[in-house]
């Protein structure tokens, strides 16, 4: 057994001219008199997304503008007769935030931006930017020997245990 299905969208316009208004023999001009489009395709095994392209190609045939034909699109989406867990799988599917989301969406990316922002200070803030430290080498040198006589004094113990502490406080964790 053979299964053969086929989708047409036709489209008929007349503009029959009126003589006595206009601003000239352009307007006339302007107008097709007759225009007849018929867009046919096999439909045995079209998808959902292959149906809404064609009909995208039939409403540009008609003189749809691309941006309202996407409106049109999300419409059926995102409006007040669609349940809201099927436009938050859509929001899924193409990444989107919905507008309630937007203030946990702004924390999630508070709390990133301060956890970079301490990972990039390093622990003990001891790690500089590039051109942030314009002293000679010198000074570096004897402002590391400063920090490692203040460490000094601890032992193995104490020091891994501070590593630890650190670790934990400033990158979160052990990896």
């Amino acid at each position: 057994m053979t299964y053969e299905a086929e989708v047409q969208f036709k489209f008929d316009a007349t503009y029959t001219p009126t003589y006595g208004s206009g601003f000239g023999s352009t307007v006339v001009d302007d107008f097709i008199p007759e225009e007849h489009y018929l867009i046919t395709a096999p439909a045995a095994d079209l998808n959902c997304n292959q149906y809404f392209k064609l009909f995208e190609k039939f409403m540009l045939c008609v003189g749809m503008e691309p941006h309202n034909i996407r409106s049109g699109a999300m419409s059926l989406v995102f409006n007040d007769y669609t349940l809201e867990e099927e436009q938050r799988k859509v929001c899924n599917e193409y990444e989107l935030t919905m507008d309630e989301d937007l203030r946990k969406e702004y924390e999630k990316f508070k709390e990133a931006d301060e956890a970079w922002a301490k990972l990039k200070k390093g622990p003990m803030g001891t790690v500089l930017q590039q051109g942030e430290d314009e002293s000679s080498w010198e000074e570096r040198y004897w402002a590391l020997y400063k920090r490692f006589n203040q460490f000094a004094k601890f032992t193995d113990d104490q020091l891994k245990e501070m590593a630890e502490w650190g670790n934990q406080e400033y990158f979160m964790g052990n990896d």
